[in-house]
């Protein structure tokens, strides 16, 4: 798993410290940047977080480019709505000639696991092959028919060929994409993604990502993490009972 903060809004701290003083003070907006140092802009942000008002955090944004992880672990990351955007590797248009798949640890760690697992994936990618093969055949003829050039027969066929064969991959199928998160929608995030109930993969990756932004902005995201961090589980009876273990090696980041 390959985890890139690759852009995010310059100085976020500073931009929401002088959208929290807009809110509560008489200053216009050609001074709300004026005086904004490490301190102040500091006591703004805990201020926002005590108060609860998170609305000033939706300003700036954070741009994730991830490669080497599952469509399992995507399929649970684009349920993540508000605030966000994809963009994802196609199997539409892109033919994967050999396709990376992702081996849960659980699988890998048993031999016999493992080799059933890995021979499924190779028995996915010869069908997936054969099946464009086939397709591409009757495409092709058919574009042809309809008047065609061989060009653009070749290039249609194709297309339309992969865009059915592609259902044959698993949801092990290595993929890659590039999103964007607003502050708050991260807060969200790294509550429920954080947290030792969620799925371990995505649970890899949103702390992955939590190191990278406490990187450059380490005020804002102080007490960002799964839900067990600043107060008790919010799972309830499912809780995991790790709650000390957790809040100790998230206070390392």
């Amino acid at each position: 798993m390959k985890v890139e903060l690759i852009r995010y809004t310059p100085e976020p701290e500073k931009l929401i410290a002088a959208a929290a003083k807009l809110c509560y003070s008489k200053i216009g907006i050609d001074g709300i940047l004026d005086g904004l140092d490490q301190e102040k802009t500091e006591k703004f942000l805990n201020m926002l977080m005590d108060l609860g008002h998170e609305s000033p955090i939706e300003h700036v944004s954070f741009t994730f480019g991830v490669e080497g992880v599952s469509r399992v672990l995507t399929h649970q990351l684009v349920r993540h709505r508000i605030g966000c955007s994809y963009s994802q590797q196609s199997q539409r248009y892109v033919k994967l000639d050999q396709f990376e798949y992702i081996i849960p640890p659980q699988i890998a760690a048993i031999e016999e696991a493992r080799e059933l697992f890995v021979k499924t994936m190779e028995k996915d990618q010869e069908v997936y092959d054969k099946l464009v093969e086939i397709l591409y055949k009757e495409n092709y003829k058919k574009y042809i028919e309809e008047g065609k050039t061989e060009k653009q027969a070749s290039q249609m066929a194709e297309k339309a060929s992969i865009e059915d064969a592609r259902y044959v991959f698993p949801n092990a199928c290595e993929t890659k994409i590039v999103f964007t998160m607003s502050a708050r929608a991260l807060f969200n995030f790294f509550r429920m993604r954080c947290c030792e109930r969620a799925q371990w993969e995505i649970r890899e990756m949103a702390t992955e990502m939590l190191k990278k932004v406490k990187e450059v902005a380490p005020v804002l995201f102080k007490h960002a993490g799964p839900g067990c961090l600043n107060g008790p589980c919010p799972e309830g009876n499912m809780s995991c009972g790790k709650a000390k273990e957790i809040r100790e090696k998230f206070s390392k980041f």
